[in-house]
């Protein structure tokens, strides 16, 4: 990275708006964990709805103001996302491979916010994106190319790893070392909804990863989905419901960690 490119970076974090914008993108996110929380234990026992991010953005846009509410969620989402391209750019390590690791981090965290924020821009605009169909659509179009079954399967691989990573950040408690948690009560509490949440979210992109296994395999795209096709999944096991019902707690969990981490981020 260039000197003048540290230079502008370092300057655009320390600005006081930037840290409030991204502060906002987290408790925005948690806000949107919380919601896919409720609409998977709705879904696990036996309700109807999409237990994902387009569903829950859907169920904010269908309340009063909801579209206000869709567009202050997509401008702290797409806040917190350049956080994450300016933390790349910043990444401060020994060594060149430690570096570069840290960056594909902050960087694949940022591509997500901001795919988040714009799904909810779009329902405020009125679309109603179906991340299952989304999925099944881009799949089918991988796999007819030279190849493709090797990059669904790499696709499916990478999120499955994501997903343990955040299983393991749970056990570990990594995530206390970008937060300042207080040593209370409260601080004790926060750190036992990190683990918890951390934990939950990993198992669903863990099911999601192996989703995208299964049809790189077959070669089925049918066999694809998003987080809402993972439940659903989930539930077709024994104790499904039950399962989906711990997962879809966890996910509230975290959306509750992610507020808090709002609060006590180091940024």
């Amino acid at each position: 990275m260039t000197g003048d490119a540290h230079r502008a970076a370092r300057a655009a974090e320390a600005s006081p708006a930037m840290r409030t914008l991204a502060r906002a993108g987290f408790a925005a996110n948690g806000v949107v964990h919380i919601l896919i929380g409720v609409l998977v234990l709705v879904v696990a026992f036996g309700g109807d709805g999409e237990s994902d991010q387009a569903g829950a953005f859907k169920a904010i846009g269908a309340a009063p103001l909801g579209f206000v509410a869709l567009w202050l969620l997509a401008i702290a989402l797409w806040a917190l996302g350049l956080w994450h391209v300016l933390e790349g750019v910043l990444a401060r390590r020994d060594s060149t491979a430690a570096k570069w690791g840290t960056r594909v981090s902050e960087w694949g965290q940022a591509v997500v916010y901001i795919a988040f924020g714009v799904i909810a821009a779009s329902v405020a605009l009125g679309a109603r994106p179906n991340a299952d169909e989304t999925a099944q659509d881009v799949s089918r179009g991988v796999l007819v190319i030279p190849g493709g079954v090797f990059v669904l399967g790499a696709v499916g691989l990478g999120i499955g790893i994501g997903g343990i990573v955040f299983v393991v950040r749970g056990l570990q408690r990594s995530f206390e070392k970008k937060m300042s948690i207080p040593s209370s009560t409260l601080g004790r509490a926060v750190t036992g909804l990190g683990v918890v949440g951390f934990i939950a979210k990993g198992v669903a992109l863990l099911i999601v990863g192996v989703l995208l296994l299964v049809a790189a395999v077959r070669v089925d795209p049918s066999a694809t989905g998003g987080l809402d096709a993972a439940i659903v999944a989930l539930i077709e096991m024994p104790y499904g419901p039950i399962l989906a019902g711990t997962v879809g707690g966890g996910l509230i969990v975290y959306g509750v960690f992610c507020i808090f981490r709002a609060r006590y981020a180091d940024l």
